[in-house]
């Protein structure tokens, strides 16, 4: 009987193995923590048209979706915390210049080399043709590459770099003097008015200030931020930022590096905003408003203004209004809104108001504040207006009188 045991084979069981491998660690010298280490989840997205080749490349291990955690294949999820913006992956995408190198052997391998991705996502390899890359991140696309090389190669270690990154394009929606669609680049002046110049990678406030900077009503503690994720698949990324902490305390985490098809949306305030004289001498707001003063001014016309400039101070960078001929209880802004409406209020103009809604309102531009004529002014015209045909009469009679008289 027990020679009958010592000849059984041992039989190879998963703990078995995970016995033997701790044992070859701890002879070899390894530390012993390695045994027990998690493996290191890589995301790799596997672009479309993989079916074709399926089993030529490597299968997709678990990913990390910022949104939902880390996702397994199959669609398995662990909660996890998000990671901050800062910490997104750079997304390829048409316009990018990249160059492949192989690792080990010849230095001058043949294989190496720039490429571009198309507009169309791709880039053409050797031994490979057109390989889609769009919407993957640099550590996704080398996986890809290495294993559909791998069926070429013995050893399909490469390293993929980024050279020449795409221009972004972001839009910027909500309360911005200028909504719309707008390139950013790392080195370039606008030629707006505001006159930003971008060195570096683009931020939030770069947009922002090239979008002409907020309205008076803009939210800033609430602005939204999305971002496309990784992979074919369309999914976004939802953000708030707070750029009022940005402003006051210069926690720049607020004010975030973009991407390519980032979309940045400013809420309307719900209440007013009590900041907004303060900034008005930030980077956020407009660096200057052309405000029209008409009326009884001494210099009317379109007067050029800092951002979120009083009422007063309007009037008064006109000249002033003409001493008896104004009517300062009742000074009028007229203001075009955006969806095509006027409105028209009435401030009693007092030069001792701090800059308020309701007795000095800052101003935006292409505001029209109409200074009226007082009652003195009214009668004073009305009168000239009477008397001027009657004195032109009197003159064309004293002609004639004269001419008359020259005749004898």
């Amino acid at each position: 009987m027990p020679a009958r045991v010592l000849s059984r084979q041992p039989r190879a069981t998963a703990a078995g193995l995970s016995g033997l491998l701790v044992l070859a660690l701890v002879s070899s010298g390894l530390p012993l923590a390695l045994a027990a280490a998690e493996p290191m989840a890589i995301p790799l997205a596997q672009p479309p048209g993989a079916e074709a080749i399926q089993g030529s490349g490597p299968t997709p291990p678990a990913s990390r979706d910022p949104a939902r955690g880390l996702v397994a294949p199959g669609g398995a999820t662990r909660a996890i915390r998000p990671a901050p913006l800062q910490e997104d992956a750079y997304i390829l995408g048409a316009g990018d210049g990249l160059a492949v190198k192989f690792l080990g052997g010849d230095t001058r391998n043949p294989l190496s080399g720039p490429v571009e991705i198309l507009s169309d996502g791709t880039v053409s390899l050797p031994l490979l043709g057109s390989v889609r890359l769009h919407g993957l991140t640099l550590s996704q696309a080398t996986l890809w590459l290495e294993g559909l090389y791998r069926r070429q190669l013995l050893r399909p270690e490469l390293q993929l770099t980024l050279t020449r990154p795409r221009p972004l394009r972001v839009a910027l929606v909500g309360q911005v003097e200028r909504p719309g669609i707008y390139t950013l680049t790392s080195s370039e002046t606008s030629n707006t008015e505001a006159r930003v110049t971008i060195s570096g990678l683009p931020t939030l406030v770069d947009a922002i200030q090239k979008a002409g900077g907020i309205t008076q009503e803009a939210d800033l503690r609430q602005v939204l931020l999305r971002r496309r994720l990784p992979g074919e698949a369309v999914a976004y990324r939802r953000t708030r930022v707070n750029l009022l902490a940005l402003v006051q305390d210069g926690d720049q985490v607020q004010n975030p590096l973009l991407f390519d098809g980032d979309t940045i949306r400013i809420e309307k305030a719900t209440e007013p905003v009590i900041e907004a004289t303060e900034l008005a001498a930030t980077t956020l707001a407009p660096r200057q408003i052309t405000v029209n003063v008409v009326g009884e001014v001494e210099r009317p016309g379109p007067v050029p203004l800092p951002a979120n400039t009083p009422l007063v101070q309007a009037v008064m960078a006109a000249g002033g209004t003409k001493s008896w001929r104004a009517n300062i209880s009742r000074v009028q802004l007229v203001r075009i809104n955006r969806n095509g409406s006027v409105t028209r209020l009435a401030y009693a103009l007092d030069l001792d108001a701090p800059a308020s809604d309701n007795r000095n309102p800052p101003l935006r531009d292409r505001d029209t504040v109409v200074v009226g004529r007082s009652s003195f002014a009214k009668l004073s015209d009305a009168i000239t207006a009477v008397g001027t045909p009657l004195t032109g009469l009197t003159n064309v009679l004293t002609l004639l009188q004269l001419t008359r008289n020259n005749n004898n």
